[in-house]
């Protein structure tokens, strides 16, 4: 072999070597993890995150995930070590009491990509996202103010943190434009996830009266035990139809692969780096898609109770409409990001203090930092400010 055919030789072999790598590293997929506060199974929050996860999976052909359920609030940061030598690049915690443990393992890996749930800190590699519910309550208490006939409706919270506050406020801003004499009594069990408790407090609210019930637990325990009474009831971030058929009205559902798919994407091609996340923060709502008002996919109301909301008549602007057409309306405006939000002013808190001025609307920092409840919410708030 001459000194040209080596060079050939070696020229060539250095073609088919580079090749080999670009096609491997076309083949590596990129590993995503996820961190769910509750089982997989609990209809609800983790359920409808895990569900998120395998749609990004089925739609991403380059991705690879892993998860792990049931991590308490507050111990996240072992198992975030466990799944950073697991070669993890890029993992969501889907918590809001993950926050801090979150940011202490972004400084801790820092070419490891974050994004936490529903928090607001952030880092150069952690990035936070939501998809809220506050629209949706609102309409939701719109249908539940048509229906309550003690004008009493029953709300069974979870941890009265601002997430909470501003979905129970939106509910109860509802409830009162469709009947200004009706109010929300609420009762706090203390937990994401835990049927027994669900089902005493909402034994509870319907002994002291309450006509309707919504839950924000993680599990269908609300709405079976509301079924059982044949009392209007509300789904809880997944379809529940199927666990009352006769008593569930509406409900909100929420769509998280359409965040997991459009993160994981600009990470994939490079857009999201672990340098420039600092302020990255989806607060995606109905004009995102990222949520939806139903009893199920694609049916905003039980037919069941579409007659008596259609009935029931509220006061827009000086004129009487029907509740159920004032609910589709704003549906509508808010899927197409229209003007109308449930938090723009003038609105008072339940001690009558002035919180958002006339004309104004809330922003996601205030919402984010919600201390406040509003009017019609009867019951304890933990950390509620009186002036």
């Amino acid at each position: 072999m001459n000194k040209i055919q080596k060079l050939l030789t070696l020229a060539l072999a250095l073609t088919v070597a580079s090749a080999a790598t670009q096609a491997g590293a076309q083949d590596a997929k990129l590993k995503a993890c996820f961190i769910y506060v509750g089982p997989t199974g609990d209809i609800g929050w983790s359920y409808a995150h895990d569900q998120g996860r395998k749609a990004a999976e089925k739609a991403l052909p380059w991705l690879e995930t892993q998860y792990v359920e049931s991590v308490q609030e507050g111990q996240a940061l072992p198992v975030i070590d466990r799944l950073a030598k697991n070669g993890c690049k890029v993992i969501f915690t889907t918590s809001f009491g993950y926050m801090d443990d979150t940011l202490a393992a972004a400084k801790k890996y820092p070419d490891i990509i974050f994004a936490h749930n529903a928090g607001f800190k952030r880092n150069a590699n952690m990035a936070t996202y939501m998809a809220d519910f506050y629209q949706v309550y609102y309409l939701n208490g719109l249908a539940a103010g048509a229906l309550t006939k003690s004008g009493k409706v029953g709300f069974v919270g979870t941890f009265p943190i601002p997430e909470l506050k501003r979905h129970l406020s939106a509910f109860a801003l509802g409830v009162k434009a469709a009947n200004p004499k009706a109010s929300v009594n609420v009762k706090w069990i203390n937990s994401w996830f835990d049927p027994a408790k669900t089902r005493e407090a909402s034994e509870a609210l319907l002994s002291e009266g309450a006509d309707v019930m919504t839950s924000a637990e993680d599990s269908a325990t609300g709405v079976q035990t509301a079924g059982a009474k044949n009392i209007p009831t509300f789904s809880h971030y997944n379809p529940m139809l199927k666990f009352s058929p006769d008593n569930v009205v509406s409900g909100h559902v929420v769509h998280w692969d359409k965040i997991y798919i459009d993160f994981l994407t600009k990470v994939h091609n490079g857009t999201y780096t672990n340098k420039n996340l600092a302020n990255v923060d989806y607060w995606w709502l109905l004009s995102k898609g990222a949520v939806e008002m139903g009893a199920d996919n694609g049916l905003p109301f039980n037919a069941k109770f579409v007659p008596q909301l259609k009935a029931a008549k509220m006061m827009v602007g000086g004129k009487s409409v029907s509740v159920y057409d004032r609910i589709m309306a704003l549906d509508t405006e808010m899927e197409k990001g229209g003007k109308f939000d449930p938090f723009t002013g003038p609105i008072k808190d339940r001690n009558g203090v002035v919180r958002v001025a006339a004309g104004k609307t809330m922003s996601i920092a205030d919402l984010n930092s919600m201390s406040w409840v509003a009017p019609g919410v009867v019951g304890q708030v933990a950390d509620e400010p009186k002036k």
